[in-house]
């Protein structure tokens, strides 16, 4: 049995470990998208470091049509923070390379990832601050993260629960139920997670927990998606050779 009340205090006391380890008085930098990891990440760095030295970053690519969702995050939580529209980032970007044979549509897709987390660095960098990765287990499990985007970061509270239990762990940190059940919209195909992914999160959820699935094709679907992008969780591999 899961007990989000245990779970939400033990990663309280294990950021407030790695900012006094990692970064003593520095600010926790969280991309916040409306969603219910952001949202999850900023209040547990809100409990572990006090409101003050949490920094919320809204970065729309254009319009964003629910953009309402992170102010209301950040407002709930009184943090201060920035918006930065990368959309002329993202645009420069694209015209820079528009000479390629081809720009491929996971290109394009993955493009805005990147340049957000860039984004994050450097706000970091000019405010003393560590960047929150807010992915979690079920998206890291399947690899439904950018290489290099929204996968990276300095200090990851949410990568060993589930979507499951970070709901739960965002209920207990009293965040607004509008939040936590919102649907995981990726914010770059325009589609939602689960229709991207081909299956629910509580399908895939109590397949990592249980490892019990009814659907085979599902069963087979998340297996590859797995071993598939394993490579993202490792290390670079990097050439050695004896001195």
């Amino acid at each position: 049995m899961f007990d989000a009340q245990r779970v939400k205090n033990e990663c309280v006391a294990w950021i407030r470990s790695f900012f006094e380890t990692n970064g003593a008085g520095c600010n926790a930098i969280v991309g916040i998208s409306g969603g219910k990891d952001s949202s999850t990440v900023a209040a547990l760095c809100a409990q572990a470091l006090g409101k003050d030295r949490v920094v919320g970053v809204l970065m729309p690519c254009g319009e964003q049509f629910d953009i309402d969702m992170s102010y209301l995050l950040v407002r709930h939580l009184q943090i201060p923070y920035y918006v930065v529209n990368i959309k002329s980032a993202v645009d420069a970007v694209l015209a820079s390379i528009s000479e390629l044979p081809e720009i491929s549509v996971q290109t394009k897709t993955n493009l805005p990832a990147r340049i957000r987390m860039s984004t994050l660095y450097a706000v970091s960098q000019s405010l003393n601050g560590r960047v929150a990765n807010t992915c979690n287990l079920s998206e890291d499990y399947v690899g439904y993260a950018t290489r290099y985007g929204d996968s990276a970061g300095d200090f990851s509270p949410l990568c060993n629960m589930t979507v499951t239990e970070v709901k739960a762990v965002a209920r207990t940190l009293g965040l607004p139920d509008v939040l936590i059940e919102k649907t995981p919209i990726d914010g770059l195909s325009g589609k939602s997670d689960e229709e991207n992914l081909g299956f629910t999160y509580d399908e895939l959820d109590r397949y990592i927990r249980t490892g019990k699935i009814e659907n085979a094709q599902t069963k087979k679907r998340i297996d590859t998606l797995h071993e598939r992008n394993l490579f993202k969780l490792e290390l670079m591999p990097g050439f050695r050779f004896e001195a």
